[in-house]
């Protein structure tokens, strides 16, 4: 049993996808996240943020056309999706933690847990 609940694991799709330009890709890559646990819910997904990426992950914030970022978040957060925010840049920016909707967490560095997700056989997309 335990062999059959490993490779049932081992077999789950584990992708990182990385947002670092919230006015380009925050919609987009929200949008292929949704349609990516469509098609394989059983998907391990982390979005990790760093540079203006973390934007989309302030409260209050929205895209160009208005709409907001943070119940699309948390509809895919309550799907399992992981909403990582890089702390260098919240130093580089000078942003607070508070600044920032309940949803996501925190990582040192965002590019070394891209790295580390990959290393860990994460699948990369950059939308």
């Amino acid at each position: 049993v335990l062999c059959l609940a490993a490779a049932a694991t081992w077999a789950q799709d584990r992708v990182v996808y990385h947002i670092d330009n919230a006015a380009a890709q925050g919609l987009k890559g929200l949008r292929n996240v949704r349609n990516h646990l469509d098609v394989d819910p059983t998907a391990q997904i982390t979005v990790v943020t760093h540079a203006e990426g973390v934007d989309m992950l302030m409260e209050g914030a929205k895209a160009a056309n208005g709409t907001e970022y943070a119940p699309l978040v948390s509809a895919l957060r309550s799907r399992g999706v992981a909403f990582e925010i890089c702390e260098i840049t919240l130093k580089n920016r000078d942003l607070k933690k508070e600044q920032f909707i309940q949803e996501a967490t925190f990582t040192p560095s965002g590019v070394v847990r891209i790295a580390k997700l990959q290393a860990q056989g994460s699948a990369y997309i950059k939308p």
